[in-house]
């Protein structure tokens, strides 16, 4: 059976989805990188703005067209009436029955039928393994050239804007030890960059010694030649510890804060547990810590409560603290959020002007942090090749492409290079 994963959302759905296309690997079936020729089409959905449910929307009626198609995921969790009447050969198995999916691949292998979209609807009414969300651990990755692991799921915290939380439930973390034999077995196949993922990364082990606790564990059980990159750090749980962790050289100069707004205003409307003074000393730490480190964000322009004197004070914040990469959405009302019926929320006309000066911004902040770096050394992960060049990705995430390879360089491998150009970098 020829299969094809399509993913939106966070780097949780990315480990997830590796997994899954590894369970199918391993039982016999070819795992496709586009929809021509699948027999099965796995949507693995996202459900954070409204704009991504229609995307999804948009994309389970295309490959409906094509092959039957199963849709698990955050949409999928807190709306399956909704796709299910998308087209008669959908199915959807909510995120809290995405593990299931793992034992999928063995059993269509096993039934013997050819009608596919039958064998799957009796497999999701029969199956009674259930499994748990930690399940996903993937060693062999299909989409990516450096390893993905998952240690968190869920989200204690009860943001207005926030629909996650309530898909995904409350934080769990997943043992250190277990966390670390992952990381091992990632090692002995060779990769040299693991990003480890949560739904919340900071919440992890919140009530013990946390993510910096686990980032010692690893620190020293690792090698030499791995490198560590983290998902997203939400401001709320950086502590010393954390921060004493990424002081490690294997620990990646690439940082992602859900900033949302810098308004103290605004901040305490939305219920977010802590102040615009918290994260001034995350971003001072940071930049303490690391040499210049990619710092990038995600932003939320119109959030109720802000007016223009709550957004200059975002802005202001984002320039003078020289984010190189900012994600900018405008307020999506979501149902079942505490923000959902807000009397105070903004025009969305203003609210879309003012994502588009922030995304401006961002990119006037952007070329002026990869301009910085021409002449810098650092370290690139080779990703593939392409023009007869090799190309791949620095530690503080910058796309280059290599002119002056060496013999026998290949996908996965550590590089050390200068960069020439804002694209472009030769060997050291």
């Amino acid at each position: 059976m020829r299969l094809f994963i399509y993913t939106l959302g966070c780097r949780v759905n990315q480990c997830e989805s590796e997994a899954i296309a590894e369970s199918f690997s391993k039982n016999g079936h070819e795992v496709l990188k586009s929809v021509d020729g699948a027999d099965l089409v796995i949507v693995n959905t996202c459900t954070v703005t409204s704009k991504a449910e229609q995307k999804a929307r948009r994309e389970i009626r295309l490959f409906s067209k094509a092959a039957p198609v199963l849709v698990t995921g955050c949409y999928a969790q807190v709306n399956p009436a909704e796709i299910e009447g998308l087209a008669d050969n959908v199915i959807v198995l909510p995120l809290i029955r995405k593990p299931e999916l793992l034992g999928l691949a063995a059993y269509l292998s096993s039934c013997g039928s050819t009608d596919i979209l039958q064998a799957v609807k009796t497999y999701v009414d029969s199956n009674t393994e259930k499994g748990s969300l930690f399940d996903f651990a993937p060693s062999q990755f299909s989409f990516h050239c450096r390893s993905y692991l998952k240690v968190q799921d869920g989200c204690d915290n009860n943001c207005g804007f926030c629909l996650v939380h309530i898909a995904r439930g409350k934080s769990e973390s997943l043992d250190w030890r277990t966390v670390v034999d992952r990381a091992l077995e990632i090692e002995r196949k060779g990769y040299h960059e693991i990003v480890l993922t949560g739904v919340n990364l900071t919440m992890y082990d919140h009530e013990g010694r946390g993510l910096g606790g686990l980032l010692e564990h690893l620190l020293q059980e690792l090698g030499p030649d791995m490198r560590f990159r983290l998902s997203s750090l939400e401001p709320d749980h950086i502590d010393d510890l954390l921060l004493r962790q990424l002081e490690d050289p294997r620990m990646q100069p690439y940082f992602h804060i859900p900033v949302q707004s810098a308004s103290d205003k605004v901040i305490k409307r939305i219920n977010r547990s802590y102040d615009s003074s918290h994260l001034e000393y995350v971003i001072d730490s940071l930049r303490k810590i690391k040499d210049d480190p990619f710092l990038a964000c995600d932003i939320i322009t119109g959030l109720p409560g802000e007016g223009e004197e709550e957004f200059e004070t975002t802005r202001a914040f984002l320039k003078n603290h020289g984010f190189a990469l900012m994600h900018v959405f405008p307020f999506s009302p979501r149902p079942g959020t505490a923000l959902y019926n807000a009397r105070d929320k903004v025009p969305e006309s203003i609210r879309d002007e003012r994502a588009e000066v922030l995304r401006k911004l961002s990119a006037e902040l952007n070329a002026s942090y990869v301009q910085r770096q021409v002449g810098r050394e650092n370290e690139m992960i080779i990703e593939g090749r392409r023009s007869g060049h090799w190309h791949g990705l620095t530690g503080n995430y910058l796309k280059v492409t290599l002119q002056d390879a060496p013999e026998g360089l290949q996908v996965g491998d550590l590089h050390r290079v200068r960069l020439i150009s804002p694209d472009s970098a030769v060997s050291v």
